[in-house]
């Protein structure tokens, strides 16, 4: 049965709500289903003369490998919300910063990469490229301009960023850095998988492509895996063709549907989590049992005013780094005294999850040094009713460290104010 042809146009009189709901998605010609049903086949027939076809073309109706019909549908999303003109949905968010890699850096090159960054971009940058392709990284301090100037080479053909850096929340200067960058002919990626759309949308301000893992944010269920690369075409085009069909990193169908299911309320909840992790990060402060808290929309941050020129009105994000009094055994005692925020080794999802990152490892070294002194604890905040949030931050700290009387505990929990954000 043929398939609807999903529209890769962003229709310009429609907003963010109703193009998360919209986009990739048309009636099903065959059945008339309002959804792209899941198609599991690995194959499609074809035609009585397949003289014409080329076994490598990255379109549905040849092969899965090649791209199938929930994977394009997904990637036709993705393109109208980034606002790129195409998009190449892959397995997962690792497989998706291999992709940009592998396929956009030659043996010879140089890429600068911000020094705080993901633990996989890290090793991939550390220790499988060079060692095995002879291409050199330069890490940087990518808050600091001067030092990005100073890191690019003639030879240097990627800049890779977080917009808000995992788990330390540095924000960069996307257009600052971008700039930087094209003088020197080199490509900017951006990991925006902290700051999904409508949230932020790097390409607007100057980046060429745009890395998300679609298990966070943008499937926003948890149970699901997925990565994306979104940009231009002819930057996207090779890495459909080099990781996609001749690696095989392709995005299961099954994962896609899903994926492309949880998308739709992505403004929604981005809107319910940011209101309600400003609401945590001011609570947290304001506690003196807390030693610090990192999230860009306190003023304390150091990168707040650019967080504000970056995001506007849209909120800071869903991401709070903050670290309990007392150590490593105070924040693991901390950790198993919640009751509702559950301790797991992810983010942006609908519930509200939280992880204790050490002080160890080679990356830590251009962490801030409250972090490296106390660690830290990375929450990701759900779409969980921030009161009972609160209460659940609180009944931990008293259970672990005993009860303050300082009313720390009785802020900024109206529940009026979720509701402001995205």
């Amino acid at each position: 049965m043929p398939h609807a042809r999903p529209d890769r146009r962003r229709p310009d009189s429609l907003s963010d709500l109703s193009m998360a709901v919209h986009a990739g998605n048309a009636p099903d010609r065959g059945h008339g289903a309002l959804r792209v049903p899941i198609v599991m086949a690995n194959s499609y027939e074809l035609p009585d003369d397949p003289s014409a076809i080329s076994w490598s073309a990255t379109a549905p109706g040849l092969y899965t490998r090649n791209t199938g019909v929930n994977q394009a549908a997904l990637e036709a999303k993705l393109a109208v919300l980034e606002g790129g003109e195409d998009a190449v949905a892959l397995a997962s968010g690792v497989a998706a910063l291999h992709a940009v890699f592998f396929t956009h850096v030659r043996a010879g090159d140089h890429v600068v990469v911000s020094d705080v960054t993901y633990e996989a971009t890290w090793r991939l940058w550390t220790e499988l490229l060079p060692g095995r392709y002879g291409i050199e990284a330069t890490f940087v301090d990518v808050s600091d301009l001067d030092a990005v100037r100073a890191a690019m080479r003639p030879e240097t053909r990627l800049v890779c960023v977080e917009a808000i850096a995992n788990p330390t929340t540095k924000v960069a200067d996307i257009p600052a850095v971008a700039a930087i960058a094209h003088e020197h002919g080199a490509i900017v990626m951006v990991d925006s998988t902290f700051t999904p759309p409508p949230f932020y949308r790097p390409l607007a301000d100057g980046a060429d492509l745009v890395v998300h893992s679609l298990t966070k944010y943008i499937n926003g269920h948890g149970d699901a895996m997925g990565g994306a690369v979104i940009g231009r075409r002819e930057l996207i085009e090779p890495i459909k063709a080099d990781a996609m069909v001749d690696v095989g990193g392709i995005i299961s169908p099954f994962n896609a549907a899903q994926i492309q299911r949880g998308s739709v309320t992505l403004p929604l909840r981005l809107r319910q989590t940011f209101a309600t992790a400003a609401v945590l990060a001011e609570h947290l402060a304001a506690d003196p049992r807390v030693e610090y808290v990192a999230y860009p929309g306190l003023p304390s941050h150091p990168q707040h005013d650019l967080a504000r020129r970056l995001f506007g009105d849209r909120g800071f994000g869903g991401m709070i780094a903050f670290a309990v009094r007392g150590g490593p055994d105070a924040q693991n005692r901390f950790v198993a005294n919640l009751r509702l925020i559950t301790s797991a080794f992810s983010l942006g999802h609908d519930d509200s999850l939280i992880v204790h990152v050490g002080t160890e490892g080679g990356r830590v070294a251009a962490y801030p040094e409250e972090f490296r002194t106390h660690g830290h604890l990375r929450l990701s905040v759900g779409i969980e009713d921030v009161a009972d949030l609160v209460a659940d931050l609180a009944a931990a700290l008293d259970a672990t460290f005993g009860a303050v009387d300082d009313g720390s505990a009785a802020h900024a929990t109206d529940p009026a104010v979720v509701g402001a954000g995205v």
